[in-house]
């Protein structure tokens, strides 16, 4: 039975972190209740900020006897609302910020053992700083932390070559529901040795278990790179780029994202210095290729994807990075572009993913469909065209009012989401369930799915005390 949230509970929470970490104050509060793109607003007792796996354990146990609900929380970059904790429900947040060290490096063995609590920003400086790369790369880089990445299954531009968060984790340190501490921090590149729990907990959305550390997977930093920012007449056009780059540079293709000619308009609008790198087309592709010997080599594998694609009709135009910073401002527009949909009003959003080869065709039905179901409304996709991945995102007509457009949001998604199930897609491709699309998922997945999911949380969170709430529903 659930203990009431009694001013004498709190203390006791708060005693577990100590003074100065235990915070109530409205104010103080304040940054923890709000996701950035402010879908979401929540209420919360206490923001509880512990120092260390231990301290995290002992507020486990306590809200395990108390059956305390319990959101953790990391960067607060999510995007779903996994992180925010319900009104009127008395979750406590666990924020694993002060969880910021990094254990150990080691360049022979490609690892890095950090904590959950430590940006992303500063893993790639780590592993910079041994000669080494972590690929896992976001738009949040600066703000998101570790743990997050790992609870959210993050994807970002990388996917491509190297993989989703659970391709870079070898172990994890996490905190189950009763307080017990799980090591399972091996840095084994293979272990057959019975289940491997880790893949359990990674894209659970802190409704498992509290992840508290990783052993991450490192790799040899290219010695080259070369990046071409292309105008392409379609989709279709850009598929059979991609094609193409893939044949010809096969593993050193580490990145190729599609973007529509509306999302560059929205970002040359409002991106500060922003310029166009080629004349304006309907459709962009950034492509990224990676030599482990030199900058040369991949320019030259650059040079030849587009010299045979620009005589295909593939692609319109292309513009080649001369310099580390001309990459960097091609990533920039790219990066961009979810920052700058919300100077265009409000913007109804789908992270979905479908065969890589019906993207076009997806495209093509998903745009036609929400302007025959929303007139006005623009269609604003971007994304990671080379894992099957699109940002499906739909701003308001010009002129009209944020809030009224903002209310169809579930009739938004039933008519993408729609196209996504003829293409058996997933609705959430890489920003999770969440709260936002707990009760979609509980619509579009089969019901042994669900069934299975709840066994999971039952065994591991019997009294879903967990992030009740966020990737399946509440019993």
């Amino acid at each position: 039975m659930k203990a009431p949230l009694t001013p004498a509970l709190i203390s006791r929470f708060a005693a577990l972190v100590g003074p100065g970490h235990a915070l109530s104050d409205e104010s103080d509060k304040a940054r923890y209740l709000v996701e950035w793109r402010d879908l979401y607003r929540g209420e919360t007792p206490l923001v509880l900020r512990p120092a260390n796996t231990e301290e995290v354990a002992a507020i486990l146990r306590l809200a395990n006897e108390t059956k305390t609900a319990i959101v953790p929380q990391g960067g607060n970059t999510g995007l779903v609302g996994g992180q925010i904790p319900t009104p009127g429900e008395g979750e406590i947040i666990l924020s694993l910020e002060r969880l910021n060290k990094i254990r150990s490096v080691d360049p022979l063995g490609l690892t890095m053992t950090a904590e959950a609590g430590v940006p992303l920003a500063s893993i790639h400086a780590a592993a910079e700083a041994a000669g080494r790369m972590f690929p896992l790369t976001l738009a949040s880089l600066g703000s998101c932390q570790i743990g997050g990445n790992i609870a959210t299954n993050a994807g970002g531009t990388a996917v491509l070559a190297y993989g989703n968060a659970r391709n870079l984790v070898l172990g994890l340190e996490v905190v189950l529901a009763d307080g017990r501490i799980w090591n399972g921090l091996r840095r084994l590149g293979k272990d057959n040795a019975g289940y491997d729990l880790k893949q359990l907990f990674i894209g659970s959305e802190g409704t498992l278990g509290v992840v508290t550390a990783a052993a991450l997977r490192l790799h040899h930093r290219p010695r080259g790179l070369a990046a071409a920012f292309v105008s392409v007449a379609s989709p279709a056009a850009a598929l059979d780029l991609f094609a193409r780059a893939q044949a010809t540079a096969s593993f050193g293709l580490t990145g190729f994202e599609l973007m529509s000619g509306l999302a560059m308009e929205f970002a040359l609008r409002h991106l500060s210095g922003a310029r166009l790198p080629t004349a304006s087309a309907p459709w962009y592709v950034l492509l990224e290729v990676s030599s482990g010997r030199s900058d040369a080599e991949a320019g030259a594998t650059i040079l030849d994807i587009l010299t045979g694609a620009t005589a295909a009709g593939e692609a319109l135009e292309a513009a080649v990075a001369q310099s580390q910073s001309q990459i960097d401002g091609f990533w920039r527009l790219r990066h961009g572009m979810s920052e700058v949909q919300k100077f265009e009003g409000g913007s109804i959003k789908h992270d979905i993913s479908v065969p890589i080869g019906d993207l076009p065709a997806f495209l093509e039905e998903a745009m036609a469909a929400v302007k025959a179901a929303f007139p006005g409304c623009r269609p604003v996709p971007f994304g990671h065209m080379g894992d099957g991945n699109i940002h499906f995102n739909v701003s308001q007509p010009e002129g009209a009012d944020r809030q009224v457009f903002l209310s169809h949001w579930n009739e938004m998604n039933a008519v993408v989401h729609d196209v996504v199930g003829k293409y058996d897609g997933s609705v959430a491709a890489e920003h999770g369930v969440g709260r936002l699309k707990v009760d979609l998922l509980a619509e579009v997945k089969p019901a042994l799915d669900i069934e299975l999911m709840r066994r999971l949380k039952a065994a591991l969170d019997p009294d879903d005390i967990l992030n009740p709430g966020r990737v399946i529903r509440r019993p």
